[in-house]
């Protein structure tokens, strides 16, 4: 249910920005706003595009690159680039916690499910800004990444 409000609320925020720029309320961009939101996660543009096609729905890459940027600039949709690796974007309004492997760049998210990170936050007082939610990313070494390293220098010491 809080995802439905939260789309709402973004629809209709994109309502508002569309109509204070003074551009054009295609199907279009109410299509990839919708798309978007329904994935839910991290995702590239071009995966984006592909969902659109597969759903029936055909519109050009380059609309999608284009309303990707107006959704960022209206603040319903999050950029996010995790090292080297291209732009991922995601439905902002859901504070959670990017954890980043620096080796292979998979990116997981986890939860403040002890809420320590959101009582910390709401503790500190920023002059003349209201958080709303927050994304925070850390970096380190995933599990995966961490037991491939394990066994090459076992069998790099079993080798000598």
């Amino acid at each position: 249910m809080e995802d439905q409000v939260s789309y709402i609320s973004a629809v209709k925020n994109f309502n508002r920005y569309i109509e204070r720029k003074h551009l054009r309320k295609t199907p279009e961009r109410f299509a990839i706003l919708k798309k978007a939101w329904q994935l839910g996660r991290h995702f590239a543009v071009e995966e984006l595009h592909m969902a659109l096609e597969s759903d029936s729905y055909h519109v050009s890459r380059a609309t999608v690159y284009n309303t990707m940027e107006l959704l960022v600039d209206c603040g319903v949709i999050a950029r996010h680039q995790f090292g080297s690796g291209e732009s991922v974007y995601e439905p902002v309004g859901r504070s959670h916690i990017h954890l980043v492997c620096t080796h292979c760049g998979k990116v997981r998210e986890a939860d403040d499910k002890d809420g320590l990170l959101q009582q910390l936050l709401s503790q500190r007082r920023y002059a003349g800004f209201e958080p709303a939610y927050y994304s925070t990313s850390i970096f380190g070494i995933c599990s995966q990444c961490s037991r491939r390293f394990r066994k090459e220098e076992h069998e790099a010491k079993a080798g000598k």
